[in-house]
């Protein structure tokens, strides 16, 4: 019995050396050298790795995600600030909530490959769905954290700018500062003088959890249908795809 717990533990040790390895050409990829690697590993660990994995003395990501969501936050407020000096708090506001939404942030993390690096645990690892795009916010969040910790302020504000804030122009020519809702509703009286109403399809699930179906209409038209675990969030996605449908 203890020679097949070794057996396991060595397999789970080198596959965080494995990591470690790979985390280099990350470096390298991204023009950044961590004074301490194991800051830069701590960024990629999920929680739910440790409780598969109790015994190898890891620390997981979250008090990184907690501090590079303020540091994140710091420096988009400030280009912003310092890019639009005639816009009011409110469009500075959204401007800075759409970048830096869980949505923006988890397709950056794409971009930069980061779920290549991740520690999850097995059940984690094979959801690719709504989770997945959470988890890769939060650990681009962690590793600005890193950045931060390991490298200073000037390092993470370069990050953040060449990778992050870089996006500002997809932003404002697709609109994304503004919620599907608003934007469809919008465009429907502009270009065709009709309110969009929303009418729930279907619903299932338990009380704890919910799902809905729900279609936008324009008149008697059925525009699209979107789906979420909130009525909010169905409407959000029926009226992200009606944008799409209409070529808005």
């Amino acid at each position: 019995m203890c020679d097949e717990r070794r057996t396991f533990a060595s397999i789970r040790i080198s596959r965080i050396t494995n990591v470690n390895g790979s985390l280099s050409h990350l470096e390298e990829k991204l023009g950044l050298t961590f004074n301490n690697p194991e800051l830069l590993r701590q960024a990629f660990v999920h929680r739910s790795y440790l409780n598969e994995n109790p015994n190898l003395g890891m620390s997981h990501n979250e008090r990184l995600e907690f501090l590079g969501d303020a540091v994140l936050e710091l420096i988009v407020t400030e280009a912003l600030f310092a890019k639009f000096p005639e816009k009011p708090e409110g469009e500075l506001t959204s401007l800075r909530a759409a970048l830096v939404n869980s949505k923006m942030l988890s397709e950056i993390a794409v971009i930069l490959s980061l779920n290549d690096f991740l520690l999850l645990s097995r059940g984690e690892a094979k959801d690719m769905g709504r989770a997945r795009q959470y988890i890769l916010a939060n650990t681009l969040e962690a590793f600005i954290g890193a950045i931060y910790l390991d490298l200073g302020y000037e390092k993470s504000r370069d990050f953040v700018l060449n990778n992050v804030f870089i996006h500002l122009d997809k932003v404002l020519s697709e609109k994304l500062y503004k919620d599907p809702k608003s934007l469809f509703q919008e465009e429907a009286q502009e270009r065709v003088g009709i309110t969009p109403t929303y009418k729930v399809m279907k619903e299932w699930g338990p009380d704890h959890d919910k799902h809905f179906s729900i279609g936008v209409y324009l008149g008697g038209e059925l525009v699209s249908e979107g789906e979420g675990a909130s009525k909010q969030s169905a409407q959000e996605a029926a009226a992200r795809k009606g944008l799409q449908a209409k070529g808005w």
